[in-house]
């Protein structure tokens, strides 16, 4: 088994981070035979990806991933779960009723207690809040994740998809609280830059983490696999976008896809692969302190890890991806979150 630092980490947030992690959002809910997880999970264990990002609704259906790791840590990783970040999350639909979503005390509380009865472990390193939910007080869901660190189930308190005024808000509710906000995880990619427009303070999101010593873990880096190279020449059948995932036929315009072709002909002269040039991209800024990747075969979760080993992305290169690193409006999160 390889060592774990040989990935390189970046330590933020009271944590050490792999530059890669694996989020388990998609190819792990019941329709994937669990072999198929298996096999994916220790290979990433085996290669230093030791941070696995689950939340409550990652499936189908809710929580599911969070069963099929729980399943690994009883077996095949049960000697290895002080070597792992275990991070989980709740904020999005996970049962039915008014207590089954947003961000209330009583959901926060139920929902992590449910991941822990899953997973098999007494704690988590990570419980955040999902979302930012308006019609619960702030006091409310961050005292929820304040009870969670201070009785021992969660090491660590973070949010996501909280935009710069929310997370400015965010931060001042914590310190009331004594709490710690250690991690904030936002989507990031050449096709989705939301975290670097400025808030009311004219401070970016980036640079509010940065100011609070937050750990920032980017998710959907290849901006739900338009930066895969799997669209460049149409929209495969067997596609996430043919079968009606979270990536909407609708934002593979013509526009689009010729930002990402100019992008994939960068990564190419290069020597480079297109996934692997915006992964680069993304962990160019050293304020971001890890890519979550959603890889479905070990063969990609390889490709995405040899982003790491390549040289830095030069002056030039990024001169040239900078006109082609524009907004395609796939941030899904946005009306549900971050500009609330």
């Amino acid at each position: 088994m390889a060592d774990a630092l040989s990935l390189p980490h970046r330590k933020a947030g009271g944590l050490s981070w792999p530059v890669v992690s694996l989020g388990l959002w998609q190819n792990f809910g019941a329709t994937i035979a669990f072999d198929d997880q298996r096999r994916l999970v220790l290979h990433a264990v085996d290669r230093g990806v030791v941070h696995l990002d689950l939340a409550n609704n990652y499936g189908p259906p809710p929580f599911a991933a969070e069963e099929s790791v729980g399943r690994l840590l009883a077996r095949d990783l049960r000697t290895r779960r002080d070597e792992l970040l275990i991070t989980t999350k709740a904020g999005y639909r996970a049962w039915p009723g008014p207590y089954g979503e947003h961000g209330s005390a009583k959901y926060l509380r139920a929902s992590l207690d449910r991941s822990l009865r899953l997973l098999g472990v007494d704690c988590v390193n990570v419980f955040y809040s999902h979302r930012f939910d308006p019609a619960t007080p702030l006091e409310e869901t961050l005292g929820a994740l304040d009870r969670a660190v201070r009785s021992g189930k969660a090491r660590h308190a973070g949010i996501s998809s909280y935009s710069a005024d929310r997370t400015v808000e965010a931060l001042a509710v914590a310190a009331s609280l004594g709490l710690r906000l250690a991690v904030h995880q936002p989507a990031y990619s050449l096709l989705n830059r939301w975290v670097e427009q400025p808030g009311a303070d004219g401070r970016s999101l980036l640079e509010v983490a940065d100011d609070a010593s937050m750990a920032v873990v980017a998710f959907s880096p290849l901006a739900q696999g338009m930066l895969s190279a799997r669209y460049l020449h149409g929209i495969p059948d067997d596609s996430r976008a043919a079968r009606g995932g979270p990536l909407r036929t609708e934002w593979l315009t013509d526009e689009a896809l010729d930002h990402v072709r100019a992008l994939d002909a960068v990564a190419r002269a290069g020597g480079r692969t297109l996934p692997q040039l915006a992964l680069a991209w993304v962990l160019r800024d050293p304020r971001v302190t890890s890519v979550l990747v959603g890889a479905r075969t070990a063969a990609q979760l390889d490709e995405n890890l040899a982003a790491v080993a390549l040289p830095a992305l030069a002056d030039d290169e990024l001169a040239a991806i900078e006109p082609h690193a524009v907004d395609a409006g796939i941030n899904l999160w946005g009306a549900r979150s971050s500009e609330l």
